[in-house]
């Protein structure tokens, strides 16, 4: 038997996700917060325009949430249109924000009180995987509560990694982030050094991409992205910020000597600071360079 599912959150990475759901065997409802959003995706994808969260999900089976914060999630769930007034017994939210464990546990915990099943499933991949529907997805929560939307997960994800209880996904999406950061400005001070030393950053790429230093941000993002000096704007300088500062969080919590994750932290908040809300996550190299008076590109 097919599974209804509602929709809420149609950004970036929402967005395409919902498409892949829209073209699969599910009844499929969306809202969006820019309700101009929602009914522009209904009409286009035949899905079923919602008025509120509570519309949403009132008959729904798995109600998938996509937003920027945890915050964010936890505002839908209260007042006569919110998720908990349209929510029923046996329904599951899936809440694949890139949120933090302490307001994903908070969030499970209301829900279970209701009846309803909670898991966080923050997905990896940005836009690209997210329209070819390979995201990578981290999933907190009970085991047979994910074997029951499986088949949601299936359609916008290609891995999907069971990482433990409510909040592990978050954990794991949080820290995986942090060390994207840390690479990027690791990677940025070293051809920044490299540069102001003479040598030529694609020449310094070469032998990185084929030693011990290399990584992702080396061997695709500085090629592709700050050698070329195209900067798209694909994932906000914003949202690695607040990722970076989960994962610090997560870590002083448990208590864990953590001093790389906790400076990158510092140091992508005043990259924030300085270069906007709207410049891409490897924009940061921006502001390393400016710090340097030094670019990367001879």
């Amino acid at each position: 038997m097919s599974l209804t599912v509602a929709f809420l959150g149609l950004g970036a990475i929402g967005a395409p996700m919902a498409t892949h759901l829209a073209a699969g065997p599910f009844g499929l409802r969306v809202w969006n917060r820019t309700a101009s959003r929602a009914a522009a995706f209904a009409t286009e994808h035949g899905a079923v325009h919602a008025a509120s969260p509570a519309e949403a999900a009132r008959g729904a089976d798995v109600v998938v949430t996509c937003f920027p914060v945890s915050a964010d999630v936890e505002a839908l769930l209260d007042g006569p249109e919110g998720l908990l007034a349209g929510l029923a017994k046996g329904a599951v939210l899936l809440d694949c924000t890139s949120g933090d464990p302490a307001t994903s546990k908070r969030i499970a915990a209301r829900l279970a009180k209701a009846g309803v099943g909670f898991l966080d499933a923050p997905v990896s991949g940005g836009v690209k995987a997210a329209v070819a529907g390979t995201l990578t997805v981290m999933v907190g929560g009970d085991a047979a509560t994910l074997a029951r939307v499986r088949p949601v997960i299936d359609a916008f994800g290609e891995k999907v990694v069971h990482c433990g209880a409510v909040g592990a996904g978050d954990a794991v999406k949080a820290v995986n982030n942090a060390l994207l950061a840390l690479h990027i400005w690791s990677t940025a001070e070293g051809l920044v050094t490299l540069r102001k030393a003479g040598v030529d950053p694609a020449v310094a790429l070469d032998v990185i991409n084929t030693s011990s230093g290399r990584s992702n941000s080396s061997m695709n993002l500085f090629p592709e992205r700050v050698i070329t000096r195209a900067f798209p704007r694909t994932f906000r300088l914003a949202l690695l910020d607040k990722d970076v500062g989960i994962a610090a969080q997560v870590a002083r919590e448990q208590q864990v000597p953590s001093p790389l994750i906790q400076l990158t932290a510092e140091l992508f908040q005043a990259a924030h600071r300085a270069l906007g809300e709207e410049a891409d996550h490897v924009e940061a190299v921006k502001f390393i360079e400016g710090l340097a008076g030094q670019e990367i590109v001879p």
